[in-house]
C-alpha cells in the first residue's frame, strides 16, 4: 500500500486518459458470419427462383405475341404488296422475326394467309350465331331475322379493311390449300343459309323449293360485295354494304326487302 492513497483494488483513471466505450449490444442481425464478417442488415433480398411452370407461361406469352407481330404484318404486307409479292423474308424482315421463328408458328407463307382468312371467317360466324343466340328471334320473322345476321356479319367482317381484303381478294388464286379452305367456308355458309331457307318455307315465308344451289350462288355473291367493298371502301360505307347482303338474301329467298335503309331513312328514288 502506498502512502497517503485508500486501498480500493481499482487502479487509478488519469486525467487524459480516454473513456472507456461502451460495448454494442450484438442484435440477432449483426451477429459475426462465418468468414468474420458481419451480416448486413440492407442486404438485398434475391428475387425466388422461376419456377418450370413460370418459364413455360412467359414462353407461351412471347410466342404469342411473336406470332401476332407476324399475322399483323403480313396483313399489312399482303394489302399493301399483294400477297405473290410478299415473301417469307420481307414478312420476318418488317416484323423483326427471325425466319426461324417463323416456321415455328407456320408451315409456310399459305399457312400464314390461311390462319389470316380463318381468323376473319370465324369473326363472321361468330357475329352471326350471337344474333342467334338472342332468344326474341327465336320466334321473329324471316325479314327480321336476315336483317340481324346480315348486319352482324357485315359489321363482323369489315371490322379492319385491310383485314378483309386480305380475306377477301388476296386469298383468290393463293395456292390450292387456300382454296380449299376457302371452298370449306363457302360450304358452311352455304349450309347455314339453306338452313334459314328451309325455316323460312316452314314458316310461309318462302315458297317451297331446293335452296341448296340457289344459297351456293349466294355465297358466292356476298363474298364478291365484301371484295368490292374492300376496293372500294372510302366510297361505299358499311350500312350500304350491309343493306346490299340482306336484300340479296331476301331475294333469293322471294321475300320483299324492308323499304328503309340501315341508317333508317328511305332510299335515294334513283337507287
Amino acid at each position: 500500500m502506498e502512502h497517503g492513497r485508500e486501498a480500493t483494488g481499482v487502479s487509478p483513471v488519469r486525467p487524459d486518459a480516454p473513456a472507456p466505450r461502451t460495448p454494442t449490444p450484438r442484435t440477432h442481425d449483426d451477429r459475426a458470419a462465418p468468414d468474420g464478417d458481419r451480416l448486413r442488415t440492407d442486404a438485398t433480398v434475391p428475387a425466388p427462383a422461376r419456377t418450370d411452370a413460370d418459364q413455360a407461361h412467359a414462353g407461351r406469352e412471347h410466342r404469342a405475341l411473336r406470332r401476332e407481330r407476324l399475322l399483323a404484318t403480313a396483313t399489312e404486307l399482303f394489302t399493301t404488296r399483294g400477297y405473290p409479292a410478299t415473301s417469307v423474308e420481307r414478312i420476318c424482315g418488317t416484323a423483326h422475326v427471325p425466319v426461324r421463328a417463323f416456321y415455328e408458328e407456320f408451315e409456310g407463307r399459305e399457312a400464314l394467309l390461311i390462319a389470316l382468312h380463318n381468323e376473319v371467317a370465324r369473326a363472321g360466324m361468330e357475329a352471326t350465331l350471337t344474333v342467334l343466340s338472342d332468344p326474341r328471334l327465336e320466334s321473329a320473322g324471316t325479314r327480321e331475322r336476315i336483317t340481324e345476321l346480315g348486319r352482324a356479319y357485315a359489321a363482323a367482317v369489315t371490322g379492319e379493311t385491310a383485314a378483309a381484303r386480305m380475306a377477301f381478294v388476296e386469298v383468290v388464286g393463293a395456292g390450292r390449300a387456300v382454296e380449299e379452305q376457302r371452298l370449306l367456308w363457302r360450304g358452311l355458309w352455304s349450309g347455314f343459309l339453306t338452313a334459314e331457307a328451309e325455316r323460312a318455307v316452314a314458316r310461309g315465308e318462302a315458297p317451297p323449293r331446293d335452296y341448296g344451289l340457289a344459297m351456293v350462288a349466294l355465297t358466292g355473291a356476298v363474298n364478291e360485295l365484301v371484295a368490292h367493298w374492300t376496293r372500294n371502301s372510302a366510297s361505299l360505307s358499311r350500312e350500304l354494304l350491309a343493306d346490299e347482303l340482306v336484300h340479296h338474301t331476301l331475294a333469293t329467298l322471294g321475300i320483299a326487302a324492308d323499304d328503309t335503309t340501315a341508317a333508317g331513312h328511305p332510299p335515294d328514288e334513283g337507287n
